[in-house]
């Protein structure tokens, strides 16, 4: 058991753990933000009524959803800006250096 105690100790293992937990609720926050906000303004701007993650164009035949990955691209860079702006405002980079 104390082997067990040291490897979680050493390796941070807690420390991930924690972050896992505290990166999923941020984003959902963030997923929430942009489902209430950002796509209803964007999908009126693009033109559809229903939001963002409804706008799409016919090719021909095949109707092309780009507003799913628009969508999904907004949350990917929203939540990679609060992580990063919340690491270094935190100052939480310092905390993992190497050990000498």
């Amino acid at each position: 058991m104390k082997g067990f105690i040291d490897f979680v100790r050493t390796q941070g293992v807690v420390g991930l753990a924690v972050g896992l937990i505290l990166g999923g609720a941020v984003s959902e926050l963030v997923k929430s933000l942009i489902d209430s906000f950002v796509n209803p303004i964007l999908g009126l701007v693009l033109g559809s009524a229903d939001g963002l993650k409804a706008a799409s164009f016919a090719l021909g035949d095949a109707t092309i959803a780009y507003g799913a990955f628009l969508n999904t691209l907004i949350n990917f860079t929203v939540i990679a800006f609060v992580v990063y702006f919340g690491v270094k405002k935190l100052g939480l980079d310092k905390l993992d250096k190497a050990k000498e």
